[in-house]
């Protein structure tokens, strides 16, 4: 293929910023000999390239789609927008960077009537066909062109006609006019407000671009032994080593991850598939060991077959991050430096925050119970409208985020809030999913009108036991030195440091707060006027990461935080970034 086009095969795998996670997932899994959908990708340079050109695709990318489907066709046996074996397929982006739920992502592509009458005939249920049209109906006009549907149940014909009505234009019926526009929407979805925001928040750079993977559509949605689900190698609430998920019987991927639908637990996929539950643990633990990292899996069963559609590093909550890093240490899975670079200074003082007291638990009006999706706890006004929380919020009000469901265009209300509460969703929903990467409480799942109920009251979230109590609570501070998996990060992070940081001492000290210190650039003056770099350090300024290093290139050697254990690793990441070193490993070994 051309450089333009990337065949999934697992005989060539590109690094991730040149194709995307998604896309190194999924040519990683072919590799590892893991079953899955055949697969292309347009890689992040079509993103630059789209965008530089004023958002048209050029003549190459348009020949390496073609390129692209007739592979798809050749493995899969199908034809794409043929009467007879028709082949769809699902398009989605996949930055070199993970940023879940924030770009497009179309499904069931390739559909037109003679599509569906072709679907029945095959599977034996028009049910299902039109189950499945639907599907891509409602998914490409909200999607691609951004119509507002009222009710997304209505049959397919019925929704292209309100499209239309809505619009002046409907949903493609050429399939390859669907596949062009779905192609320029993920690319587009790049500079969507919801993707400026989460970069913003995360420090992910602009000029990245997304890659687009096209693959071959499986169907969890073909009967009573099909479905789709999603498996964590381990607990990303706990960091507990048992596999967590959860499936949907008769459902496909959207269904879990955009929280509409209240999934079973994993449990579920066992009792009604036990040889289903057993590849995907297997193929799991394939997984965890070749990448060294707690994997968040994708997967679909289409008639009794198991199809893994997509892996990536689980997102976890602080609490599991701790957990995790030094359990896979403990196991020999990663070194002990690599354990240090896994955890950052914010997910600790994350872990540290006050929590609520059992007492004050016990004692507590509930207003609302759920899913416990993402620890911790938040205080704060319960309000439903996104753009009004981001408003409060900047005016120093603590806010908590209500709604139904979250959906991407939320995470500017996601990150504003102190915590997250929806009525629908599970543990894996994009409530929970991106509230733990933003190490956000949340509580999902608590039941219809939830958001009636909660909105306008002050509410404390605690999203540890997925309950949503009446008031602001008092919150009581923790102790690290009791959490064993806390004392030996912070063992090991003094090792990697290079730099000591102490909880007190008695010697002399140079506090930057007296002397009116706050930024990091005054830093090297403030030392330099102490007469000797020898002398320790303490003050707000230097509990930041940009402080540490200033301390450090000043020749401080000892600061005094109250907290050592997020300076020790603030210190540990600035060693790793002077000497160039990632503290990762990436994928470790083929199976």
């Amino acid at each position: 293929m051309s450089s333009w086009c990337v065949l999934l095969d697992g005989s060539d795998v590109p690094g991730r910023e040149e194709i995307g996670g998604k896309a190194w997932s999924l040519a990683q899994m072919r590799r590892l000999g893991l079953p899955g959908p055949p697969a292309f990708v347009l890689p992040t340079r079509v993103c630059r390239e789209y965008h530089a050109a004023g958002g048209e695709l050029s003549e190459p990318v348009e020949e390496a789609l073609r390129d692209g489907m007739a592979h798809l066709e050749a493995e899969t046996g199908r034809r794409f927008g043929g009467a007879e074996r028709p082949l769809l397929v699902s398009v989605r982006s996949g930055a070199p960077i993970s940023m879940p739920g924030m770009m497009d992502t179309v499904l069931n592509l390739g559909f037109d009537e003679r599509v569906e009458q072709a679907l029945a005939a095959e599977a034996g249920s028009a049910e299902y066909a039109a189950d499945t049209h639907r599907r891509f109906v409602a998914g490409f006009a909200a999607v691609v062109l951004k119509a507002d549907l009222d009710d997304e149940s209505l049959p397919a014909q019925e929704l292209r006609r309100q499209v239309a009505a809505q619009l002046g234009r409907s949903v493609p019926e050429d399939p390859w006019e669907q596949l062009r526009e779905a192609v320029c929407a993920v690319l587009g979805s790049w500079h969507s407000r919801r993707a400026r925001a989460y970069r913003r928040h995360s420090g992910i750079p602009d000029d990245l671009g997304t890659a687009v993977t096209v693959q071959a559509m499986v169907f969890g949605n073909m009967g009573h032994d099909s479905g789709t689900g999603v498996l964590f190698t381990r607990n990303p609430l706990t960091g507990d080593p048992q596999p967590y998920g959860e499936y949907l019987p008769g459902g496909q991927g959207e269904d879990v991850v955009s929280g509409a639908h209240d999934p079973l637990p994993l449990a579920r996929l066992a009792e009604r598939h036990p040889a289903v539950h057993d590849e995907l643990l297997a193929a799991a633990r394939v997984l965890e060991t070749a990448h060294g990292d707690v994997q968040d899996i994708e997967f679909t069963v289409e008639r009794g077959r198991l199809h893994l559609l997509q892996t990536r590093e689980a997102k976890r909550s602080p609490q599991a991050a701790v957990r995790l890093a030094v359990d896979l240490a403990d196991e020999g899975l990663i070194t002990r430096a690599e354990a240090v670079a896994r955890v950052t200074a914010e997910q600790v003082r994350g872990l540290l925050q006050p929590r609520l007291d059992a007492a004050d638990r016990e004692g507590g009006t509930v207003l609302a119970t759920g899913e416990p999706a993402s620890p911790g706890v938040g205080v704060g006004i319960a309000l439903a409208d996104a753009d009004e929380v981001v408003r409060r919020a900047a005016d120093g009000e603590p806010v908590v985020f209500v709604a139904r469901t979250t959906s991407p265009e939320d995470v500017h209300a996601m990150i504003a809030a102190t915590a997250v509460c929806t009525e629908t969703g599970g543990s894996t929903s994009h409530a929970a999913v991106v509230c733990r990467g933003l190490g956000r409480p949340a509580v999902v799942g608590c039941g219809p009108g939830t958001v009636e109920r909660l909105t306008g009251r002050d509410v404390t979230i605690d999203g540890g036991i997925g309950t949503v109590f009446d008031g602001r609570l008092p919150l009581r501070r923790i102790d690290p030195g009791g959490d064993q998996c806390l004392r030996k990060l912070q063992a090991w992070a003094a090792e990697q440091a290079g730099i000591e940081v102490v909880a007190d001492t008695d010697e002399e000290v140079l506090d930057l707060d007296e002397l009116g210190v706050v930024e990091a650039g005054e830093v090297a003056a403030a030392v330099a006027g102490a007469g000797s770099g020898g002398v320790p350090v303490r003050g707000s300024v230097v509990e930041t990461a940009d402080g540490v290093a200033a301390a450090i290139r000043a020749g401080v050697r000892r600061i005094v935080a109250a907290q050592p254990l997020p300076v020790l690793l603030a210190a540990a990441a600035h060693r790793r970034a002077e000497s160039g070193s990632a503290g990762g490993a990436g994928l470790r070994r083929s199976a």
